[in-house]
């Protein structure tokens, strides 16, 4: 019996069963880490593929007198764009345009739409009209001037060249659960939350 207790206290020993076990544990922690980092590096790689660029806009150039807001001598011509390289996984895609430089506290909103199907991945000059019906599937909210749709550039005089951001994202739902009435904001939280990837362009312009 006293061998048998010896054989026993032996193997139940916290010193004498741990070193093979924590061994264990932590090459499977190491496997883990690295296939985490895998997954992160393969979303990085996919995101930096996603690209939005357009035959009206420059990046980084001034924006047309075309997509000026036609209060402020312009045709609120909203500009053709097209995106590639969206990542596996994309169910839809919306678009926002935003100017940050805007003396509001909170920037502007010049164009938000969403619901764009994930076989879209162009839009014509002119689909910010939403009569003129190019995107039929999509939703377009209220810009920051109280229209829907497209609403171009027109800072106030004076305070130099304001920045427009204009903002694809690829998202992993068909649909998000808002319509017509919703705000910018309430968009931009739903985006945010269904966002795969995101690709921007920017112009400038300034009176």
């Amino acid at each position: 019996m006293k061998h048998f207790t010896a054989r026993s206290t032996r193997r139940s020993g916290g010193r004498a069963g741990s070193g093979p076990r924590c061994g264990y544990f932590a090459a499977a922690a190491a496997k883990l880490v690295a296939a985490a980092a895998l997954c992160g590096l393969a979303a990085t790689s996919a995101a930096a593929d996603f690209a939005l660029t357009s035959k009206t806009l420059t990046p980084g150039a001034r924006m047309p007198k075309a997509q000026v807001f036609d209060h402020c001598g312009g045709e609120n011509l909203s500009p053709q764009l097209s995106w590639s390289g969206a990542p596996e996984g994309t169910k839809s895609y919306a678009l926002m345009v935003y100017d940050p430089d805007a003396p509001t506290g909170s920037g502007w909103w010049h164009w938000v739409m969403f619901n764009i199907p994930a076989d879209v991945t162009s839009l014509a000059a002119g689909a910010g009209e939403p009569k003129n019906g190019l995107v039929p599937e999509a939703i377009q909210v209220r810009n920051d001037y109280g229209s829907r749709g497209y609403g171009g550039a027109c800072p106030p005089p004076g305070q130099g060249e304001h920045r427009y951001q204009f903002r694809i994202y690829a998202l992993n739902v068909e649909e998000l659960p808002l319509d017509e009435n919703a705000t910018p904001a309430q968009v931009g939280f739903s985006v945010n939350a269904n966002k795969l990837a995101e690709a921007e362009l920017q112009v400038h312009y300034g009176r």
